[in-house]
């Protein structure tokens, strides 16, 4: 995602939210270590979220991106900060069993005089415990406070250009959900056909390339498809089961996942009633998804949906998303499900999660979509009924 997809002054902009929020919880510095959070920020892009990185951000001044050195030319590249803001790590210390990059970190910070009131991501895939250790060690536990999704929570509403990414992934994810329609034919692998999928959204349309989305597809089916996050194997697809597929395109890291469920032969009854619930969990939803509104409202539209229909759902219906990298998609913050109390935005973005998991089969017809003061509004454009395939 090279900084040049974003305005200067819209990088400005989510420093100035990302400070203030920073101020208001007493923090000077911030150890930025969620590449998402990360690119937001500075733009930088790379598949280097296996080692320690950051962005490193003070309440005044350019940010910092600092690294292993293999990586600093593709911080100069992908974002907009100046080459003597770029910071390396001895490229000896990768995965070393002595040596520790954090330890190159705790110098860069004390050489800047960056060493009070730091916050950390400590709930988070990419900062590992190891390097908080290192951190408190060299800082002084009293030093260093816990500060995780602060950042994320100010991606929550979407700029216009934002959303334009948003609606441009939309369209890869439409082309690849009609892909995945014309081929889900009885005897084909799953892995073949998964293959076919994965790369009409990466080859993506003539104006529009695709990137790799942060989740592989979810691709179960039959009785594998009570269990909501296996992915697929190479069993040939058979009658009388129910497949879903959750796959997103992706246009410079940003995410619009749409899950729709399919069937070869004739779907029973009881399928048929859960998709009745769904679809009108999704119109429900919709017309309640305004500004004000509270997520654990946004939620009980699917559970009420549910429960006219005879089935019970456990788990969350939807959560924020856009900008993301592997392992996820989500961005973290809030969900729609009850106790959560925070109030939709204008040009908040979720994925809506009505599915349902039963101990002989499951379904998933989802939607991207963004608030608007009309309601919610699909980010795609893609059939929601079940695609049946009959003899």
């Amino acid at each position: 995602m090279p900084a040049n997809d974003f305005t200067t002054t819209e990088y400005a902009r989510r420093l100035q939210k990302t400070r203030s929020a920073m101020a208001a919880r007493g923090f000077k510095t911030l150890v930025i270590c969620d590449p998402s959070n990360m690119a937001w920020l500075t733009g930088y892009d790379g598949w280097s979220f296996y080692v320690p990185q950051a962005v490193i951000l003070h309440e005044t001044g350019m940010p910092l991106w600092w690294g292993r050195t293999q990586d600093k030319p593709g911080a100069a590249l992908t974002t907009w900060l100046e080459q003597d803001h770029l910071f390396d790590w001895p490229e000896e210390h990768v995965q070393h069993t002595e040596h520790h990059p954090f330890d190159s970190l705790v110098t860069l910070l004390r050489d800047f005089g960056w060493t009070e009131a730091v916050g950390v991501e400590m709930d988070n895939y990419y900062y590992s415990a190891r390097s908080h250790q290192i951190l408190e060690a060299g800082l002084g536990r009293d030093s260093i406070a816990d500060a995780t999704g602060l950042v994320n929570w100010q991606r929550a509403v979407k700029s216009e250009q934002e959303l334009q990414l948003m609606r441009s992934a939309g369209r890869l994810s439409a082309h690849m959900h009609g892909v995945l329609r014309a081929e889900f034919n009885e005897g084909i692998a799953k892995n073949a056909l998964v293959a076919r999928v994965q790369a009409a959204g990466i080859e993506g349309l003539p104006d529009l390339p695709g990137d790799y989305a942060a989740i592989a597809p979810i691709a179960p089916s039959g009785i594998e498809a009570s269990a909501s996050h296996i992915t697929w194997n190479d069993r040939p697809l058979a009658q009388g089961e129910a497949t879903y597929f959750e796959i997103s395109g992706c246009v410079r890291r940003y995410h619009c996942p749409i899950s729709r469920t399919l069937f070869l032969g004739s779907p029973p009854e009881d399928i048929r009633r859960g998709e009745a619930a769904i679809l009108q969990a999704i119109e429900d939803t919709f017309a309640v998804a305004k500004p004000g509104v509270t997520c654990e409202e946004v939620a009980a539209c699917v559970y009420e949906s549910f429960g006219r229909a005879g089935y019970i759902k456990g788990n969350r219906t939807g959560y924020p998303v856009g900008l993301s990298y592997p392992p996820d998609w989500g961005e973290r913050t809030m969900s729609l499900r009850p106790g959560d109390t925070t109030k939709l935005e204008e040009n908040m973005t979720f994925h809506l999660m009505p599915g349902l998991w039963t101990p002989d089969w499951g379904m998933a017809i989802t939607e991207t979509f963004v608030v608007t003061p009309r309601g919610g509004e699909a980010l795609a454009d893609v059939p929601r009924e079940i695609v049946v395939k009959d003899r």
